[in-house]
């Protein structure tokens, strides 16, 4: 069990940006469809679940819940809907990553989702076909399709094989695309179709900033950073210890060895090497880490050591 642990946190350490993204998604999956079966059996409502992680399009109910507008672009519910983002994302990630580098990715991913966000409330709240109803968001495709435009726009004639299709321009994937997603915006799925279109909207502004050498995700890459060291710093920090031993004098112990050396020859002739060498090697640990640092053990064999040579 403890392998296998090792192994996943390996794997995670490890991985890029994009497969992090894509563990999340497929964790998160797991996650609601488990809960989805225990509370088949149980006879519970499983909506109840799934509106804590949908992003709404009241945004008096998204006051009360205002992590939604991340989590959603990291959940998928239905087993069709997280394997065509996952391909989509997996996919036109790998061919981003040719280009541009994984913070930017990272970046890119959270800004089509909030921007996909953004214009499925927007429609909702201000379209008459929307009137009087409320809409529920879920799924990371505004962020991958951020992704597919930015891909596109930054390389529109890059070439890709596709299964009976054959190779095809960047441009032209990016174009079908958002035909389909245009033709349906009248359907079922319109809420999630208009959120498609922030994200292209994201990815566009991305493109088209990075032809003029601007990049758009700089400030929030800047604000990762600036936590990630925050937490790097708390991370490192030690408090005080309270030991209920007593703590040696700093000009008892903090000696070089050429002073210890000397002070046992001159006080002390029966001192074995073996002593002296075992007292060095506690000394150092002391200087490294502190009295603290030292194991019950170690204590011991120090005053042991130490009472010999005196």
């Amino acid at each position: 069990m403890t392998a296998t642990f090792n192994n996943i946190s390996y794997r995670w350490k490890t991985a890029s940006w994009l497969l992090k993204i894509v563990y999340i998604n497929i964790a998160v999956f797991l996650v609601l469809r488990v809960i989805a079966v225990v509370g088949f059996f149980i006879g519970a409502e499983t909506n109840f679940w799934l509106r804590w992680i949908e992003c709404p399009s009241s945004f008096s109910i998204l006051i009360q819940q205002p992590w939604t507008i991340f989590t959603y672009m990291f959940a998928q519910f239905d087993v069709l809907h997280i394997l065509f983002n996952m391909l989509w994302l997996y996919g036109f990630g790998r061919l981003f990553l040719e280009f541009n580098s994984q913070k930017q990715l990272l970046a890119l991913y959270i800004y089509g989702g909030l921007l996909g966000a953004v214009v499925f409330m927007l429609g909702y709240n201000f379209l008459p076909a929307f009137e009087y109803s409320v809409g529920w968001l879920i799924g990371s495709s505004a962020s991958a399709i951020a992704i597919v435009i930015a891909t596109a726009i930054l390389n529109p004639d890059y070439k890709v094989g596709l299964l009976f299709i054959g190779q095809i321009s960047l441009k032209w994937i990016a174009i079908i695309t958002l035909v389909i997603f245009f033709l349906g915006l009248s359907g079922e799925n319109s809420g999630g179709h208009m959120a498609h279109f922030g994200g292209a909207l994201a990815g566009a502004l991305y493109g088209m900033m990075m032809r003029r050498g601007i990049d758009i995700t700089r400030s929030f890459n800047y604000l990762l950073d600036g936590i990630a060291n925050s937490f790097s710093v708390l991370k490192n920090f030690k408090f005080p210890e309270c030991n209920k031993e007593k703590r040696p004098k700093a000009n008892k112990w903090k000696t070089t060895k050429t002073q210890q050396n000397n002070s046992n020859v001159a006080g002390n002739a029966s001192a074995s090497p073996e002593d002296q060498a075992e007292l060095d090697k506690i000394l150092d640990k002391i200087k490294k880490s502190g009295y603290t640092a030292l194991s019950a053990e170690e204590k011991k064999r120090l005053f042991e050591v130490s009472s010999r040579i005196k």
